[in-house]
């Protein structure tokens, strides 16, 4: 197996991003709590993080659901709590089912808010926040009880948009609930948004036969950014930043609610577009997904690393600390 994608690290430009320390890392969360909300790329994110973290404190894992999607750590040396709140889009899908088999298709409710991990704000001192891969399939738009369009569909009478529109809707209701959550507020809780990150399939996606074998990063100017992936970065920030301006106005304003929620960002998407041999391919080893690439989450080490160098350069500067 090919190991060559260990040789590279991204520099951004203009400063230097150290090399992830475990140790202040742990330092800068002591006695906190931290989740990532997300899909399967979060809990990827979030077991880099953790073999990273081993490093100084081997955690406890205490607690696990049946299907392995949420998830508790504790580093006791350092009272941390570490968590995995898992969620395909951050809003309410439902997925149609046939005779108990799930269908692919999915009834989006864009105006509600996934409580598997929205109620588990008021809790935390960081929420880790992403997605992306999972609005790229057949889905029902509803808004206030009323189906108002769709997804990959044609069916008469009823508008269909693009995936980028379900993203969009997704994102402002989590930092909208985000927002009001008076607790969060008084907790001067921290929301970093973790810009999307890319699959490189190429002839083909998962399901038919596309794959990614390449053995070294590519240069940004082979990188293209008329694709879609980069347009999913952009909703999120778009999205990201009237987050931050509704936030502030209802701190200025007469619906104060004690808002003292803080927003950062962890912006991946340019460094993992020039990534495409960092991912497992055929090597990923899950026995129940034979003869199909895995080209959406990343090799262990590998890229995904630097996201970690990233946030912690964040966790920096809301301490106030010096960051080149």
């Amino acid at each position: 197996m090919d190991s060559d994608f260990l040789n590279w690290k991204w520099k951004p430009e203009q400063c230097d991003l150290p090399r992830f320390h475990a140790r202040t890392f742990l330092h800068m969360v002591r006695a906190k709590k931290m989740a990532f909300i997300g899909d399967s790329v979060a809990r990827n994110h979030v077991d880099s993080l953790l073999c990273l973290l081993s490093q100084d404190e081997i955690p406890k894992d205490v607690y696990k659901d049946s299907e392995d999607r949420f998830r508790k750590w504790y580093f006791p040396i350092h009272d941390f709590t570490l968590t995995m709140l898992w969620s395909r889009f951050l809003i309410v899908g439902e997925e149609r089912m046939v005779n108990g088999t799930g269908t692919s298709i999915f009834d989006m409710h864009l105006d509600k808010v996934d409580n598997d991990w929205a109620k588990e704000l008021p809790n935390l001192d960081y929420a880790i926040i992403s997605a992306g891969h999972w609005f790229f399939r057949v889905m029902h738009l509803h808004e206030a009880g009323k189906q108002v369009g769709c997804v990959y569909c044609n069916e008469e009478n009823i508008t269909s948009y693009n995936p980028d529109f379900t993203i969009r809707k997704a994102f402002r209701t989590a930092f909208r609930h985000i927002n009001a959550c008076k607790e969060c507020g008084r907790k001067k809780m921290v929301t970093v948004l973790r810009t999307f990150a890319p699959a490189h399939f190429e002839d083909g996606v998962w399901n038919t036969g596309g794959y990614c074998n390449r053995t070294g990063p590519v240069s940004e100017s082979e990188v293209d950014f008329g694709k879609f992936d980069w347009e999913v970065r952009g909703i999120q920030m778009e999205e990201f930043e009237r987050a931050r301006r509704e936030g502030t106005m209802e701190k200025l304003g007469h619906n104060n609610n004690n808002n003292n929620n803080r927003f950062e960002m962890v912006d991946v998407a340019r460094a993992m577009l020039m990534r495409p041999d960092g991912h497992p391919g055929e090597h990923w080893g899950n026995k129940w997904m034979k003869g199909y690439n895995d080209c959406t989450h990343w090799c262990l080490p590998g890229p995904v690393d630097v996201w970690s160098e990233l946030l912690l350069a964040v966790l920096k500067r809301e301490a106030g600390m010096v960051v080149a």
